[in-house]
């Protein structure tokens, strides 16, 4: 695969990508080769190179338990905590390379958390379908298949791979993928947590249909966390959808900040898997009241 040369400039084959990549965010048009465009790149050339029988599939799914709830989770009365499993990120390396799935999802849920996030992807989180698997077994949280999901067989795979509810980035896709990807996870029995970045994504998650909406206050260009994103995001969710805040969310007092202005979740990964003590950790975020301005289901 080939990326961006030194000076800037892209080799072939993909002296189109950021284009490409970026059209599908109007905020992020031609840039040249943010964190977000080397990994869709890849993960849509993932899905070129491979061939499934996608009706197989949706039978195989249909032979499936019924999923464990996360939008219930997320729900529930007070702030809920979805703590997530994250070997290391694009931007930071290692955090916590040879982590326990098992044993840290159970500290979790002991703690106190309402949901789990495990990222399934290998290349750039080190992550797996083995460590999403392993989470759910240890425990009776729903878990969030956290990934950059962008074909049909993305979403057909996480219900197989034993999510119970997926994230869709509005960035990485245009509005039908994103229709047909929600709809899709539905059909099938999962929850989706559509993730934005600002007030227009926002708009085009609620056109496609979205009821859980989750703020990453991760900038997709630089990947530096913007402390303040969620909190100027959030008033343009309307109040019958679930709203979740990511990244940047270090501290019980974040969590607190966050729970003010209204957000039903925190979503928290790297600051519970680089903590001294996990449990004391995930105990800080939990619980805090949701403010009014909260969806109205809690």
């Amino acid at each position: 695969m080939d990326w961006p040369s030194e000076s800037g400039g892209l080799r072939e084959p993909f002296a189109n990508f950021p284009r490409y990549c970026c059209e599908k965010s109007r905020r992020y048009a031609w840039v040249v080769a943010t964190y977000l465009d080397r990994i869709l790149v890849a993960h849509r050339a993932q899905v070129a190179g491979r061939s499934a029988d996608l009706g197989e599939l949706r039978r195989q799914v249909e032979a499936l338990d019924p999923c464990r709830s996360f939008r219930a989770a997320v729900a529930a009365p007070g702030l809920s905590l979805i703590a997530e499993i994250k070997r290391r990120s694009p931007s930071k390396g290692d955090l916590a390379p040879e982590l326990d799935p098992s044993k840290l999802a159970g500290i979790y849920e002991q703690a106190g958390a309402a949901a789990l996030s495990v990222l399934t992807d290998e290349e750039f989180f080190g992550g797996s379908f083995d460590d999403l698997r392993a989470a759910r077994l240890a425990t009776a949280l729903p878990v969030l298949r956290k990934d950059f999901t962008v074909s049909a067989l993305d979403v057909l795979e996480a219900r197989l791979g034993g999510a119970d509810a997926l994230l869709l980035i509005v960035a990485a896709l245009d509005d039908s993928e994103l229709a047909e990807f929600l709809a899709l996870a539905r059909e099938i029995g999962l929850d989706v947590l559509v993730e934005v970045h600002d007030e227009a994504e926002v708009e085009r998650a609620l056109r496609a249909g979205a009821d859980l909406i989750g703020v990453n206050q991760r900038d997709l260009v630089t990947f530096e966390v913007d402390g303040d994103r969620a909190l100027r995001v959030h008033s343009s969710i309307p109040a019958t959808v679930l709203s979740v805040a990511e990244s940047g969310v270090r501290d019980g007092a974040d969590a607190r900040r966050l729970a003010d202005a209204g957000f039903d979740a925190v979503l928290v990964g790297e600051h519970l898997v680089t903590a001294d003590n996990v449990a004391d950790a995930v105990r800080s975020m939990v619980g805090h009241e949701v403010g009014s301005q909260g969806a109205r289901t809690k």
